[in-house]
């Protein structure tokens, strides 16, 4: 190859980047000309995030992230990429924001920034229904399924880290047998209401979440009480100051008003927008 040639390539190889680079800063500007905010969302994540049956996308993840928008002047509009792929950051202005009750830990604020901590959540052990566990206690050396990639993994593996103001100590008091992995809570549940001890003998997750699962007739029942509470932040990717400085501005105002305690006594039936 030439001289002439490397540098021409070189320099076709960064017209190609620089889209992308140019995606990674200055969001704010972006949503404010074509006021339009993009927030990733699951699909099927209750009472959180769900389709409804308009399918249309509800929840109080979605109610917070529609408040967001509005108060930023711009449409919301929703996405449901993976969870692995949410937590991996490096995002290049597919979607500006995820409002998807993500715990802001150290391991994930090496890829993404947490401009705002908007509720915090229990985390609860759930079984079927017929088990005879009584007990967290009961729990150790059973079969335990989680999200993969989520901090109920970390939970269970004892290396969970909340890097958050205001979190209270918890304490490890599992130890699980085998653990089983899965893309979302919910499947989990799935394969917990089969009954007791068919494919894992409980499940970690958010207590809210486990009620709702209930509630919609899942045969399960909560264990204990919570054993850890998350703080829940709205992410978006590494260093956009400028729009983390919004986002914090304009949760910091929520809480404030008293808007993200009247939305989460809505879903949740309590004001989880702050730690008893």
């Amino acid at each position: 190859m030439t001289l002439q040639t490397k540098v021409i390539t070189s320099f076709v190889a960064l017209a190609l980047l620089l889209p992308i680079a140019a995606q990674a800063g200055g969001t704010l500007d972006r949503v404010m000309s074509t006021k339009v905010l993009t927030m990733s969302s699951d699909p099927a994540y209750p009472p959180q995030s769900f389709l409804n049956d308009k399918n249309e996308m509800a929840g109080f993840d979605v109610e917070v992230g529609r408040e967001i928008a509005k108060r930023m002047g711009a449409e919301l509009k929703i996405v449901t990429p993976a969870w692995e792929i949410i937590t991996a950051g490096n995002w290049v202005g597919r979607w500006d924001m995820s409002v998807g009750s993500m715990t802001p830990t150290k391991e994930r604020a090496e890829v993404l920034d947490f401009p705002a901590v908007y509720y915090y959540t229990p985390a609860s052990f759930a079984v079927h229904k017929d088990s005879k566990i009584s007990s967290v206690a009961d729990l150790n050396g059973k079969v335990i399924g989680v999200c993969g990639g989520c901090t109920y993994e970390a939970y269970l593996k004892k290396n969970l880290v909340i890097d958050a103001e205001g979190v209270p100590a918890f304490d490890y008091k599992v130890t699980a047998g085998e653990m089983k992995l899965y893309e979302t809570d919910t499947h989990a549940y799935d394969d917990l209401r089969l009954g007791d001890g068919v494919r894992m003998d409980a499940t970690l997750s958010a207590l809210p979440t486990i009620q709702e699962a209930i509630k919609n007739g899942y045969a399960l029942k909560v264990v204990g009480d919570p054993v850890f509470y998350e703080p829940l932040a709205v992410a978006v990717d590494k260093d956009d100051a400028e729009f983390s400085a919004k986002i914090a501005e304009i949760v910091n105002a929520m809480h404030a008003d008293g808007t993200l305690s009247k939305i989460s006594q809505t879903w949740y039936g309590a004001d989880l927008s702050t730690v008893k």
